[in-house]
C-alpha cells in the first residue's frame, strides 16, 4: 500500500495568484470551505471550523510547518479522513500526515502538486478509510482553488 496521495493539476494563472490563493488564510478558507481564526505562520497551530455544508462542526487543526514563498507550502494534521465519530470522540489523535503544496511554472500557467504523506503511521483499518477519504477530498479541492483562482 502507498504511504502518500499525490494530486498534480495545471492552473491557468499565475504563480504568484495561486501562491496568495494558498497562503492568505481568508482566500484559502473560501476555496478550501474552512473559517481561520487566524494568518499562517511557520510553527504556529491554525485553527477553525469547516464551512463545507454537512462538515460545519467539524474543527479544524494543523500545524504550519513551511511557507516558501512561491514554491512551497505545507502542514500537518491529525489523520481523521472526516470520520464524524472519531473526531467527536473527544479523544485527541495521535497520528497527524504531512501536507505539501509545490507550485512550479507550466507555460503561462501554473502547476500545483498537492501531497499527503505519513499514512504509514496510521493503524488499520482506520489508514484505508482516511486515505480513501482524503483522496477523495484532494481531488476536489484541486479543482476549487483551480475554479477559485480563475474567477
Amino acid at each position: 500500500m502507498t504511504n502518500s496521495i499525490i494530486k498534480t493539476i495545471d492552473i491557468a494563472a499565475p504563480i504568484a495568484r495561486v501562491w496568495d490563493a494558498l497562503t492568505d488564510h481568508e482566500k484559502f478558507g473560501i476555496w478550501f470551505q474552512v473559517a481561520l481564526d487566524q494568518p499562517f505562520a511557520v510553527g504556529r497551530p491554525s485553527t477553525g471550523h469547516m464551512t463545507y455544508p454537512g462538515y460545519e462542526d467539524y474543527r479544524w487543526e494543523a500545524r504550519i510547518v513551511a511557507i516558501e514563498p512561491m514554491i512551497r507550502f505545507a502542514y500537518e494534521w491529525p489523520a481523521t479522513g472526516g470520520d464524524k465519530a472519531l473526531m467527536d470522540s473527544g479523544v485527541p489523535v495521535a497520528e497527524w500526515t504531512l501536507v505539501e503544496f509545490v507550485l512550479e511554472p507550466a507555460g503561462d500557467g501554473t502547476r500545483l502538486t498537492v501531497t499527503e504523506s505519513g499514512f504509514d503511521q496510521v493503524p488499520e483499518p482506520r489508514r484505508t478509510n482516511v486515505m480513501r477519504s482524503n483522496d477523495g477530498g484532494w481531488a476536489e479541492q484541486m479543482t476549487n482553488i483551480a475554479t477559485y483562482v480563475a474567477g
